[in-house]
């Protein structure tokens, strides 16, 4: 259990990084989006290869696979638009959006946008014995740019130094406790249950690529953005591959 925390405090802890960079240096707009293409590439590939693929062997048909990712979608896109309600709508965005919107409902929507991630970790560990490298590598290329985003427009926004930097501490911590809970709460699950969880992860990450991060990328990337997010896809894809 304590490598599940551990792991899913891993692949949060990049948020924190991508934190420190975005406030030790200044990064323009269009670096930004690109950045925020490529995780996006990084994230559809895992969502492919380590969580449908995953889903569809593990399940004993079709059902629980279509149904866990509608139901992912239908989840986070209800928590999103709650969310976008209560003032967190700008939460991604590098121009400093944030400052009209609600500091509880900002929290709040990064970590909706991680907990699918953070639970297929430790879910693997608990299927597999050890963490998925390809997943966990995804998952932490991915927060990056999510990270740089969203503290360039909270500084922009006015929010403090100090209280940005606690944020995604307190994020990654919650991205541990969401592992754990992967790798806890299914144990004694059938297959089609533990597909119907990956196929939510997989959902959910769609949907959250389609609502904030992949429009935020394209309106700061420009076009180049298709090259990148490719780019990121191939990488992933390598990753997978070698594990």
């Amino acid at each position: 259990m304590a490598a599940a925390f551990g792991w899913g405090t891993l692949g949060g802890s990049s948020l924190v990084i991508g934190a420190l960079f975005a406030l030790r240096f200044r990064i323009g707009l269009r670096w930004i989006g690109l950045i925020m293409a490529f995780g996006a590439g990084v994230l559809i590939s895992a969502v492919a290869f380590d969580l449908v693929e995953e889903a569809a062997a593990t399940s004993s048909g079709e059902g629980a696979l279509v149904f866990g990712m509608f139901t992912g979608c239908a989840v986070f896109f209800g928590g999103d638009w709650l969310i976008d309600r209560l003032g967190g709508s700008e939460r991604k965005d590098a121009t400093g959006g944030q400052e009209g919107g609600s500091s509880l409902a900002i929290v709040l929507g990064t970590v909706l946008d991680g907990i699918p991630e953070s639970i297929v970790i430790g879910l693997t560990i608990f299927e597999g014995g050890a963490v998925g490298a390809a997943f966990l590598a995804a998952v932490f290329i991915s927060n990056l740019p999510e990270s740089i985003s969203s503290t360039s427009g909270l500084v922009s926004g006015g929010w403090k130094k100090a209280r940005i930097l606690w944020m995604w501490i307190v994020i990654a911590l919650v991205s541990g406790l969401a592992s754990l809970a992967g790798y806890g709460l299914f144990q004694d699950s059938s297959p089609d249950t533990v597909a119907f969880v990956l196929a939510f992860a997989a959902g959910a990450i769609l949907t959250m690529l389609a609502d904030t991060m992949m429009p935020e990328a394209f309106e700061h990337g420009g076009k180049l953005v298709g090259v990148v997010t490719t780019l990121g896809f191939v990488i992933a894809f390598a990753i997978h591959t070698v594990e």
